[in-house]
C-alpha cells in the first residue's frame, strides 16, 4: 500500500465510487452527477489549490481510493481530513494505512497542529473508524445539512498534533 500524487489514470476508479450508492451514501456533494470530464478537471486542479490530495493505491499502484487534506492553513496549522475508498477496496485495511500516512504529513511533515472532520451521525462505521485512529469527538452541528431530503446532524472531530504523538507513539 502507498499514497501518491492523484494522477489521470486514477480517474476511472474515482468515478466508480462517485457513482456508487453504496459509497456516496454519506456524502452531502452529488457525486453521483460527476462526469469524467469533471474528475479530469479536479485532477488537474486541485494540484493547484490549498488541498492536498493523494491517490491510496496498492502495491500495484491500482487506485483505491483518495484521502486529503482539505483546506491547509499553515498560519493557523489546521486542515480537514477527508477520505474515500473504492468498495472493492472495503476492509482491507487502506483506510487506516493511509489515515496513518496522512497524519503522519499533516503533523510531521507540514508542522500542522490540528486535522479535524465532520461526519454526518448516522453514519456509524466511519465514526467508529475516527474513534479508533484517536479523532476526539469536538462537538455537534444539529440539523447542519440536508440530506436525503431530511435535516441531518453533524459530528465535528479533530486531532492536535500532541494527540497525534500519544496515539501513534512516536
Amino acid at each position: 500500500m502507498k499514497l501518491r500524487t492523484l494522477c489521470e489514470s486514477d480517474a476511472g476508479g474515482m468515478l466508480e465510487w462517485m457513482h456508487d450508492p453504496a459509497v456516496n451514501q454519506y456524502f452531502h456533494a452529488h457525486f453521483a452527477q460527476m462526469t469524467m470530464m469533471d474528475v479530469l478537471s479536479f485532477i488537474q486542479t486541485e494540484q493547484n489549490t490549498s488541498s492536498r490530495h493523494y491517490a491510496i493505491c496498492d502495491d500495484k499502484d491500482v487506485y483505491q481510493g483518495t484521502i486529503s487534506l482539505k483546506a491547509v492553513d499553515m498560519e493557523n496549522g489546521t486542515a480537514e481530513y477527508a477520505i474515500v475508498l473504492r468498495r472493492q477496496a472495503q476492509g482491507k485495511g487502506y483506510a487506516s494505512f493511509a489515515t496513518r500516512e496522512i497524519l503522519r504529513i499533516a503533523f510531521e511533515e507540514l508542522g500542522l497542529h490540528k486535522v479535524y472532520l465532520n461526519v454526518w451521525k448516522e453514519n456509524a462505521h466511519a465514526v467508529g473508524f475516527y474513534e479508533h485512529m484517536g479523532f476526539r469527538r469536538e462537538g455537534d452541528a444539529r440539523e447542519q445539512i440536508v440530506l436525503h431530503g431530511q435535516r441531518c446532524d453533524l459530528l465535528w472531530y479533530g486531532m492536535l498534533r500532541r494527540e497525534y504523538a500519544e496515539h501513534f507513539r512516536r
